[in-house]
């Protein structure tokens, strides 16, 4: 038996104690009566009895209980990593709800911090699936599953490392191949300050340099670029005199701090720098020179997440039909206009 969630006239929670109560019977019989248990001996006349009660005193099942006693809750946790909820992780989010919405399933996101003190959230929900942003760790796996969650997403069985992920790696290619493609063959990478992105940071920089390579082309130098760096004009003097002429940056901020910084120190973009960000973030379309970019299909994201995590939910196999993310270029000024040598 489950109790409601609707309140009597003095503010309190209507129970089936209540109902039970007021009619004087036990609460096992309304519990068999408002459940219809199947082969429970109650008299027609007391289901009567009880279902007028009920209804009197406005007294209805919490659906959530009812659902965490059938074993489903109908519920998706979606744990994200420490990052800040930029634009493109927001799309993403947003369109995850909204399928899974659709599918008659309740999102809960929740940030899981390395050395936070609370328990994690698996533990205090009753979630149908885990779904990570990112691979968990094994700690993570054993934490979920010592929780009585069988069903996460990525599938730890997988081994899938963020290293590995194509969604993660073919923006950075696309970057390293923009650049190549319009003549650059010194290149340097922008890394983020960040430090709770410094693990997706170095991956990106990571496919940036394997990319580099498979093309022939020279990464002369990575190294993180802060706003607040009041010698940003010397970094990019340095890069100018090793002969580096385009930069591929972790994101559209890093990019934009880039392009500022070049503007003000006199060095024309693109034609002695060409700079090229990661998002397709608002930010890229408003700086002046406008910054070139890679967009993610956030909302395809999205949707692939919640596909993944319905499919877990219910035991069948991923749509055959449900397209994969893509990345994409968008050209802007700060790196056309450079001709190929």
């Amino acid at each position: 038996m489950v109790d409601g969630d609707v309140k009597d006239k003095n503010g309190r929670r209507v129970t089936a104690a209540d109902v039970a109560r007021s009619i004087g019977v036990s609460r096992a019989t309304v519990g068999y009566v408002l459940n219809d248990t199947p082969g429970a001996r109650i008299s027609p006349e007391t289901r009567e009895r009880v279902l007028e009660a009920a209804e009197r005193l406005g007294y209805q099942p919490s659906t959530v209980a009812q659902a965490l006693a059938r074993g489903r809750s109908r519920v998706v946790l979606i744990v994200l990593p420490d990052w800040p909820l930029e634009f493109s992780l927001r799309t993403q989010l947003d369109e995850a709800a909204r399928v899974l919405d659709e599918a008659g399933y309740a999102t809960i996101t929740y940030t899981h911090h390395e050395s936070e003190h609370a328990q994690p959230l698996w533990k205090l929900v009753e979630p149908e699936v885990v779904v990570g942003l990112i691979p968990f760790t094994p700690d993570e796996v054993r934490s979920i599953r010592a929780a009585g969650i069988t069903r996460i997403v990525p599938d730890p069985d997988d081994h899938l490392e963020l290293d590995a992920m194509p969604v993660v790696l073919a923006g950075p290619q696309l970057q390293v191949r923009h650049l190549a493609s319009l003549g650059h063959r010194k290149l340097a990478f922008a890394a983020t300050p960040d430090m709770r992105l410094a693990g997706l940071s170095a991956v990106r920089q990571r496919a940036v340099e394997r990319e580099a390579a498979r093309l022939g082309l020279d990464l002369l130098d990575a190294r993180p670029i802060d706003y607040r760096d009041d010698d940003l004009a010397g970094v990019l003097h340095e890069w100018l005199a090793a002969g580096v002429t385009g930069v591929a940056a972790f994101n559209d901020e890093v990019a934009g701090t880039i392009v500022g910084a070049a503007v003000r120190a006199g060095i024309p973009v693109p034609e002695g720098l060409a700079v090229i960000g990661h998002d397709n973030t608002p930010l890229a379309s408003y700086f002046a020179p406008r910054i070139s970019t890679v967009g993610l299909d956030s909302v395809g994201v999205g949707r692939w997440m919640a596909d993944q995590a319905v499919s877990s939910a219910e035991g069948r196999p991923v749509k055959a039909d449900f397209p994969e993310p893509t990345t994409f270029l968008i050209e802007r000024e700060s790196t056309v206009g450079r001709k190929k040598s």
